[in-house]
């Protein structure tokens, strides 16, 4: 057997990278920031290999039905690391997760994280599970466990990256999606909070040909370039819920990756299409800055960002107008956004007729008139 020279340093976990100590430390930080989301369902703390969530409350349900979603930041990460700002990521973790299984109507029980890195910064990690607790918080939902990961040489040492996983429970009466959209339907939107944490690729690019820094002042934002595009993604999950009890919520479309109209195609059923009018609301700031500074073409954008609309519902018409009260004051902007009605043979294929995305075969939405600036 071949051994190793007398003056070689022993190889350690240590040496390789991985500082457990490190690792302990962060869980230190961030644990009273976790227990503020637990409830009582939530058994046996932090810490351990599992965590534990009391489902006896599902027995009062006639026919529980689970919901299920997992989703990441994307290049959003890249700007937190750039500007060593990580307390505000977690909303883009948690909004991207919790936001997709509201749609449904289901209401997040609890969520874990996942957050890969090439070295353990004890007060950056906690930073950012910070972040994830105060935006479970905001969605009603628990932070039951997660898992951060040392991966030296994979990763540089202030790089990381994060992802997450939540389940949700929601009556099978009261299921929402396509299946109850009809013809005559109006569509409620509901304001984002900036980009969200989609589209950053684009953004980024934009951003790097411009040769603009993060700490470049831009009179549009009234404050400087990084700062907005670290705005954190709004988390809806709870003020979607209370609309719903509201009654009259047919659908919500959570406006993520594939832009506005590709995600309120997702909830129509086959055969009807929603008419979105571009000119109801106006651009806010960021997204024409974008589009001007890249000459970004309009329909690449759409297919991009979401434009101001973070969410939509899809609601009856006499309840339209209630709705948008009850959602202005829950503190969002919302507004009429279109119509949903019988697809004819005017809707011929091209570029402001969407349909067919994200693998979904059901209805289109038509895209009409310009932006406002």
């Amino acid at each position: 057997m071949s051994t190793a020279p007398a003056d070689r340093s022993p190889v350690t976990y240590a040496a390789a990278g991985v500082d457990t100590e490190a690792g302990d430390k962060a869980v230190e930080l961030m644990k009273d920031a976790v227990r503020a989301t637990h409830g009582p369902e939530v058994l046996g703390g932090v810490g351990g290999f599992a965590g534990l969530f009391d489902a006896s409350a599902l027995t009062g349900y006639r026919r529980p039905l689970l919901a299920s979603s997992t989703d990441g930041v994307g290049t959003k990460v890249a700007i937190a690391q750039a500007m060593d700002a990580h307390h505000t990521i977690g909303f883009d973790l948690v909004g991207m997760v919790v936001d997709d299984i509201v749609v449904v109507g289901a209401k997040p029980l609890f969520m874990t994280d996942y957050i890969a890195c090439g070295k353990v910064i004890p007060e950056r990690i906690a930073a950012v599970v910070q972040g994830i607790a105060a935006a479970c918080e905001v969605a009603g939902t628990a932070l039951v466990g997660g898992e951060t990961a040392e991966h030296p040489g994979l990763l540089g040492p202030d790089e990381y990256d994060v992802a997450g996983a939540a389940t949700g429970v929601v009556e099978a009466d009261d299921l929402l999606g396509p299946e109850r959209v009809r013809a005559g339907d109006v569509l409620l939107a509901l304001g984002s909070s900036g980009l969200h944490s989609n589209g950053y690729s684009l953004v980024r690019r934009v951003v790097e040909v411009a040769g603009w820094s993060l700490d470049r002042d831009v009179p549009e934002f009234g404050r400087t370039l990084g700062a907005e595009l670290l705005e954190p993604t709004r988390v809806y999950a709870a003020d979607c819920l209370a609309l719903a009890a509201s009654g009259g919520v047919h659908a919500f479309s959570h406006v993520t990756g594939g832009g506005l109209a590709a995600n309120v195609a997702r909830v129509l059923p086959s055969g009807l299409v929603a008419d979105i009018d571009r000119d109801s609301w106006r651009l806010p700031p960021v997204f024409a800055v974008m589009q001007q500074l890249g000459q970004v073409p309009w329909h690449d954008l759409e297919r991009t960002l979401n434009l101001g609309v973070g969410m939509v519902a899809v609601v009856e018409p006499e309840r339209a107008d209630a709705l948008r009260r009850q959602a202005e004051g829950l503190g969002l902007a919302a507004w009429p956004l279109g119509e949903v009605r019988a697809l004819d043979a005017g809707d011929v294929e091209g570029p402001d007729l969407v349909a067919g995305t994200k693998g979904v075969q059901g209805g289109a939405v038509r895209l009409r008139n310009s932006y406002r600036a």
